[in-house]
């Protein structure tokens, strides 16, 4: 992703000052539509970060991130998440998880219902089992691998490997180990 000059370029601009796409696009001399192709790229891959002013996006660099793009790159992480119970059997589920994700970010929800299923079911394995939270706690959970975490929360539902009532959430019984007493989750994750 970074093997690419216009989003070397991009990437220098924005550590220097904030600016929105046609600030960018002025300043490099590229099309709008070009520079926010540029754009989504790189923010899936973490070191930006948008904010909106009205209709305006205004981008900015997160020196930080870099770190979790490190981390990304690290073979032992992306054997981690091929490492969940059904991609360890499923060649696919394997497969779909490496093509799906950068590190532990969704690039994109899968727009395929095998694919879904495979990225929901490592999603709900992130919960803990025998566990009740609160919906700021499975947002916090969900945050962590997309930004459309109320989307996800849904599909879990949805899909039956999350049960929810009077704003608490949990794996259902077929995600759930029946040997543990449950417990509330009411702010952040364990």
């Amino acid at each position: 992703m970074l093997a690419d000059e216009s989003r070397i370029r991009i990437l220098a601009l924005l550590a220097a000052r904030e600016s929105s796409v046609e600030e960018l696009a002025d300043r490099l001399g590229l099309r709008s539509p070009t520079v926010s192709h540029h754009l989504a790229r790189l923010k899936g891959l973490g070191p930006l970060s948008m904010r909106r002013e009205g209709t305006t996006h205004v981008y900015r660099f997160e020196p930080d991130r870099l770190s979790d793009v490190n981390r990304s790159l690290d073979p032992e992480r992306w054997a981690g998440l091929a490492g969940s119970p059904d991609a360890e059997d499923d060649p696919f589920a394997a497969k779909v998880l490496r093509d799906v994700f950068v590190g532990k970010t969704l690039k994109d929800i899968p727009a395929s219902r095998a694919k879904r299923r495979v990225v929901l079911e490592w999603l709900a394995g992130r919960l803990e089992p025998g566990v009740r939270y609160a919906e700021r706690a499975v947002n916090e959970v969900l945050r962590q691998h997309h930004p459309d975490f109320a989307t996800l929360r849904r599909e879990l539902i949805v899909s039956g490997l999350m049960d929810r009532a009077g704003g608490t959430y949990w794996r259902t019984a077929s995600q759930t180990d029946s040997g543990r007493t449950e417990r509330e989750v009411t702010g952040e994750p364990p």
